[in-house]
C-alpha cells in the first residue's frame, strides 16, 4: 500500500521531525520548510531553465532524461532519493540548502546508515517500493559504491546548476583529485578459477527434466556472458532474432549478434562458431530449430519450463536481471563448494568465487582476451566501449578482422 506523509504546513519544524520517515520519492510529501522552495543555495529567481519550484520536482526533471534507460534511471533515482531523504529526515533541511560540509557528512553516512531499522532493509532483502518494509539501503556501501554514489550526485548537482536551479555545486570542492594510474581490474576470474566454473557446469545433474533445464541454461548463459562480454541487463533486453549472418569481404559467412546496450547504444558482437554451436545446443534442447530466424523474439535466455516457437514467443517473458544474477551466483556457489570438497587448501579461491557476480564474467572476458594478445581495439569494440557506426549490408574489413581475431583467440573451450 502506498504511504504518504501528510504534514500540516503550520506545524513547527521541531514537531515535524518524528513524522518524517524515508519513503520512496513517488509517495514522498515534504513539508514546506524543507521542500527547497526557499533553499539557501537556490539560483537567482528568473534564471532557471526548468519549471521546478522545489527540490523534489527538480530531481524529477533531472531523472526524466533517463526514463528510456531503465537501469540508469533506477540507479540515478536511488542515489538522488537517498540524499534527499537523508537531507530532510536527518538534517531537517532542503537538499537545495546542503553545504560542502553536509556532503562530507553524507559520505560518512553511506558507510554506515544508522539507525539501521530506519534506513536498511531487514536481512539486506530488496522489497518492492510499495511495500512498507522498503528501505533506501540494503546495508553499508562499499568504498567503490560510495564513489559511484558521489559521481552520480555530482552529475545531478552540476546539471541543476546548469539548469539555473542551484547557485552552486556543493560537491565540486571534492572533485579535485591527484591523478593516479588506472587500477588493474581485480574483479575477474583467473583462467584456473574459470576452469573450475566450467567443470562444475559439466557435472551438473541431468537426471530429471528440471535438472536438465538448469544445466543447459547455465551453460548457455555463461557462454553468452563470457564469449559475448555481455552485461547482465543486455542478456534480458535482447533476443535470439538479433543474431544474423553476413558474407565478409572474402565471401565467408560470419554470424553476428546485434546488442542494444548501455546508454541505448548499439554494437556488433562477433558470434563465433563456438558461440553458434552452443546456441544451437541450447535451442535444440528447447525444441527449436538449430539457428534463429530474424523475426524471432525468443529471449536470449528462457525461464525454466518456458516454451517457444521458431516464430517467436508471445507468452514467455525474458528473465529479469535479478533472476539472471541468481542463476550465475548459484553456479559460482556450486563451483566454490565443489572446490572446497576437492581440496581444503583451495578456500581462498572458493571464497573469491562466492564473491563473484555476473559482471565478473565480462571483466574476465576482457582480461582473458588481453592475455591472449587480442588487439585492445578488438577488446574495446567487443565489450561495447565504442559506439557502433556500421550500417551497410557488408561489414567493414575492420569488423571482419575483429571477428577473425575473436574467433581464433577468445574461446570457452567447454
Amino acid at each position: 500500500m502506498a504511504r504518504k506523509i501528510n504534514v500540516n504546513s503550520t506545524t513547527s519544524a521541531t514537531l515535524l521531525s518524528p513524522a518524517l520517515q524515508p519513503i520512496p520519492l513517488e509517495t514522498l510529501v515534504i513539508p514546506p520548510d524543507r521542500d527547497g522552495s526557499a533553499g539557501s543555495n537556490r539560483a537567482v529567481i528568473g534564471r532557471a531553465q526548468i519549471a521546478a519550484d522545489n527540490d523534489l520536482n527538480a530531481i524529477r526533471a533531472w531523472l526524466s532524461r533517463f526514463v528510456n534507460t531503465k537501469t540508469t534511471f533506477e540507479n540515478y533515482r536511488k542515489e538522488a532519493e537517498r540524499l534527499l531523504l537523508w537531507s530532510v529526515v536527518v538534517l531537517g533541511k532542503p537538499l537545495s540548502s546542503l553545504t560542502h560540509e553536509d556532503c562530507l557528512r553524507y559520505q560518512q553516512f553511506l558507510a554506515d546508515p544508522q539507525p539501521a531499522t530506519t534506513w536498511v532493509s531487514g536481512g539486506g532483502r530488496k522489497h518492492p517500493r510499495s511495500d512498507a518494509r522498503w528501505r533506501p539501503f540494503y546495508g553499508p556501501l562499499s568504498p567503490s559504491s560510495q564513489r559511484q554514489a558521489t559521481v552520480i550526485l555530482n552529475a545531478m548537482f552540476s546539471w541543476l546548476v546548469q539548469a539555473g536551479y542551484l547557485a552552486g555545486n556543493p560537491l565540486s570542492l571534492s572533485r579535485q583529485r591527484t591523478r593516479h594510474a588506472a587500477p588493474r581490474i581485480t574483479r575477474y576470474l583467473e583462467p584456473s578459477v574459470w576452469q573450475q566454473v566450467k567443470d562444475f557446469i559439466a557435472t551438473m545433474p541431468k537426471q530429471t527434466d528440471r535438472e536438465k533445464a538448469h544445466a543447459y541454461r547455465a551453460r548457455w548463459l555463461l557462454t553468452l556472458l563470457y564469449l559475448g562480454g555481455l552485461r547482465i541487463a543486455e542478456v534480458g533486453a535482447n533476443t535470439m532474432g538479433q543474431f544474423f549472418v553476413r558474407r565478409d569481404a572474402d565471401g565467408a559467412l560470419r554470424w553476428w549478434l546485434t546488442i542494444h546496450g548501455k546508454g541505448d547504444k548499439q554494437r556488433l558482437v562477433p558470434a563465433t562458431r563456438e558461440m553458434m554451436m552452443e546456441l544451437s545446443r541450447y535451442r535444440q534442447y528447447l525444441g527449436l530449430s538449430a539457428l534463429p530466424s530474424p523475426s524471432e523474439d525468443t529471449p536470449l535466455v528462457l525461464p525454466i519450463g518456458a516454451t517457444a516457437s521458431n516464430e517467436g514467443t508471445e507468452t514467455c517473458a525474458p528473465l529479469t536481471r535479478a533472476a539472471l544474477h541468481a542463476v550465475v551466483k548459484s553456479v559460482f556457489s556450486g563451483a566454490a563448494a565443489r572446490l572446497r570438497e576437492r581440496d581444503a587448501d583451495e578456500s581462498a579461491r572458493a571464497d573469491l568465487l562466492e564473491k563473484a557476480s555476473a559482471h565478473w564474467l565480462r571483466h574476465s572476458a576482457g582480461s582473458h582476451m588481453a592475455d591472449r594478445k587480442v588487439d585492445l581495439r578488438t577488446v574495446r569494440d567487443n565489450l561495447g566501449h565504442a559506439s557502433l557506426t556500421t550500417t551497410s549490408v557488408y561489414l567493414h574489413v575492420d569488423d571482419d578482422r575483429r571477428h577473425q581475431e575473436t574467433e581464433e583467440k577468445h574461446r570457452v573451450d567447454w
